[in-house]
Parts: structure tokens; C-alpha cells; sequence
């Protein structure tokens, strides 16, 4: 893989921090794989002085939008180094569901190229100055989630790998053998793109591959649970559930505690 990073900052204050002086500053950074471009968005607190562990974030199947960069700021003020990962490239945005179905059904059928992508993500913050090499997570939600679980298998450097409502299944269930790090998924019980019988397959691949894991499920959330723009009807199968974003994101940050 060719890797290639150029970075430019963005001279903006995102968002204040608890502290007077500290605020949430953007970087954003091209990089690649191969020949593809990619673009993502760096996030830290600039009054968090030395390295920093830390977090790739992966985005949903709708590619870098306003929900995946918030989280990137969110994790910023919780002390982190935020990377917000590109999978798709630079300048490929879906504009509806049938774009995004499209582009997520392309990288879920193609698994190495999937994560070499999250590979390529985690090249690039494992070379900034401000990220402590050695203590790097990664989380994703949706697609996301089946990014970095992927990653995970495929025997990244990772202390940690976080799923919100994201798919379980792979092609290669005996590479779990190769995850490092702990896995934590964050499971709407009540999603019906992820079956109990994926879940079900999902802990025996764990099991087998003797993973350090840990699976919550959320009574009452279905998919996207933790995206306000899901709207909230569960019979559409995606919605957004306040009490289940509150409390999945409680327990990402106790993992990290440990983990991280």
C-alpha cells in the first residue's frame, strides 16, 4: 500500500472545551491508498499538551457527514486524538440511500479492500506527533461498525475496537483468531439488519478465536440508534433511541478507560 499524507489546518475553534482556554481544533488530512485519495478529519484539544491516545472514527454508510465529525469533537473533549476515517474517498458523498447502498455494498463484498482502507486510516494517525502510537482504538457505527471489526481481524495494532449498531458478520470468521486488542458492540436487540442468528455467529466466532469481548444489547433500539437523523419510527428498522446513544456512549468511554 502507498501511503501518502499531507495535511492542512483548519484555523478554527470547533467547540469549547470544560476547560476556559481549551477548545476542539480541526485538521483535516489527505492521505491515500494506492492511488485512491482519501480525506479525513483530525480532532484534539488544544490544550491537551504531549501525545494523546488515539480513536479512529469510522463513518456510516452515508460517508463523512456532520454526525461522524461530532463524534470525532465529542471524543476530543473527552482527552483523545480523534481521527475521522474516509473509507469511500475524497469527494464520494451518497446523496441518497440508493448511492450509499451502493458504495457500502462494494467494500462489504470486498473485504480485503475494506480493510486495507481502515488500514490505511490507521497508518495515518499512528503518524502524527500529537498521537501516542502505542494506545490507538478505533469505533464505527453502521458500516462503520463492520470497518472496524474487520480491522480488528485482520490483526491491527489496536488496543480496542468499538461497534455501535453495526453489521457482525464476515466472510472470514477464523481470522478472529488475529484481533489484539478487546472488542466491545453496541447492539440494538430489536435491529432487523442484524438477526439474532448474526449475533449468534458473531459470539461463537468470538469465542472460538478466544477474543477478549464483550457484546451490549439495547431493548427497544433498532439500527442507527445513536444518529438523531434516523428519525424515530422503529418500524422502519432504523431510528434514533436517546436512552440507548446515552448509554452506549457510557460504555465506550468505561472501555476506554481500561483499554486506553
Amino acid at each position: 500500500m502507498n501511503l501518502i499524507i499531507k495535511s492542512c489546518i483548519v484555523a478554527v475553534a470547533l467547540a469549547a472545551s470544560v476547560t476556559a482556554h481549551a477548545k476542539v481544533v480541526e485538521q483535516r488530512i489527505e492521505y491515500k491508498d494506492g492511488d485512491q485519495v482519501l480525506e479525513g478529519w483530525l480532532y484534539r484539544d488544544d490544550a491537551k499538551k504531549g501525545v494523546l491516545p488515539g480513536v479512529i472514527v469510522v463513518h456510516e454508510w452515508m460517508g463523512v457527514v456532520e454526525h461522524t465529525k461530532s463524534q470525532g469533537r465529542k471524543l476530543a473533549e473527552l482527552g483523545y486524538a480523534a481521527f475521522v476515517a474516509d473509507i469511500y474517498g475524497k469527494g464520494i458523498r451518497p446523496a441518497n440511500t440508493d448511492e450509499a447502498r451502493a458504495q457500502a455494498t462494494k467494500f462489504r463484498s470486498d473485504r480485503p479492500l475494506l480493510r486495507r482502507r481502515a488500514q490505511a486510516a490507521l497508518d495515518t494517525i499512528r503518524s502524527q506527533k500529537s498521537v501516542d502510537k502505542k494506545r490507538i482504538a478505533a469505533i464505527g457505527f453502521c458500516f462503520g461498525g463492520t470497518t472496524v471489526l474487520e480491522l480488528a481481524r485482520s490483526g491491527a495494532e489496536l488496543k480496542g475496537v468499538v461497534s455501535f449498531h453495526g453489521g457482525l458478520n464476515t466472510p472470514t470468521p477464523d481470522d478472529a483468531k488475529n484481533i489484539k486488542g478487546q472488542v466491545l458492540v453496541l447492539h440494538g436487540a430489536d435491529d432487523p439488519n442484524v438477526p439474532p442468528e448474526e449475533v449468534q455467529a458473531f459470539q461463537q466466532e468470538m469465542q472460538k478465536g478466544k477474543v477478549n469481548w464483550q457484546l451490549v444489547a439495547f431493548g427497544g433500539a433498532v439500527h442507527s440508534f445513536t444518529n438523531p437523523a434516523a428519525g424515530n419510527d422503529n418500524s422502519k428498522g432504523a431510528a434514533y433511541n436517546a436512552t440507548a446513544d446515552k448509554r452506549s456512549w457510557e460504555d465506550m468511554t468505561d472501555f476506554f478507560k481500561e483499554v486506553l
